[in-house]
């Protein structure tokens, strides 16, 4: 379980696409104050640990200090933006919630249900909105004020549509992690708030839906 604060930006070294896609990655090093998650990357990495890469839960094969290679399965390379990887590219890094560490973002699983594309991109002051065309499951699935994790950063929903979702970025959060150098038409991983999937699917079993819900007087 991850909590959707990144820890560290990271490099893609390695690419290998040959009986399945493998990634070398690098965790680099801040360059003067802890990242957004803090300084988790203190202790090396360890074989078998989770690390979730822009939002996608991957284990470490092989690792040296904080450098490691993970394997990618064919369902999370259609599902995820991993894929498209490239030695050079930037990547959001966040190793695994431990028993004691604070939850300072949401219970972020490092299960992507989806790809969203960058609809927009505006200035709000200091900060920036990005709006993301996010697919009609995921929007029913989400509330205003409500959580969601976009590459893997743990961020409040804004604004909310049948089929896009836009979230509010402070200055900090466009510098530490990979969501400020975006554009419109870049694809982001997406993660609805897990509570929000199991409350959409309990009141489905049930029939309640907005209809029922408006002609019972709600």
């Amino acid at each position: 379980m991850f909590t959707g604060l990144v820890q560290r930006i990271g490099t893609v070294k390695r690419v290998s696409r040959g009986v399945g896609l493998v990634v070398e990655i690098a965790a680099d090093t801040p360059r003067d104050r802890r990242s957004l998650g803090g300084d988790g990357w203190t202790k090396p990495l360890e074989e078998g640990e989770s690390v979730a890469v822009n939002g996608v839960c991957l284990t470490v094969v092989k690792c040296d200090g904080s450098r490691f290679t993970a394997d990618v399965l064919r369902e999370t390379e259609s599902r995820t933006g991993l894929g498209e990887l490239v030695p050079g590219a930037k990547v959001n890094l966040e190793r695994a919630l431990r028993a004691g560490d604070a939850m300072g973002g949401h219970i972020v699983q490092g299960h992507v249900d989806c790809r969203g594309t960058i609809a927009a991109k505006a200035p709000k002051g200091r900060d920036f909105q990005l709006k993301v065309r996010c697919g009609r499951v995921l929007a029913s699935q989400s509330v205003l004020k409500g959580s969601i994790a976009i590459d893997g950063v743990s961020l409040t929903i804004s604004g909310l549509g049948d089929d896009w979702l836009a979230v509010d970025l402070i200055p900090t959060t466009a510098k530490e992690t990979t969501l400020g150098s975006k554009k419109v038409g870049d694809f982001v991983n997406l993660e609805g708030d897990i509570v929000g999937k199991y409350v959409a699917k309990q009141t489905a079993r049930q029939g309640l839906t907005e209809e029922a819900l408006h002609e019972a007087g709600f």
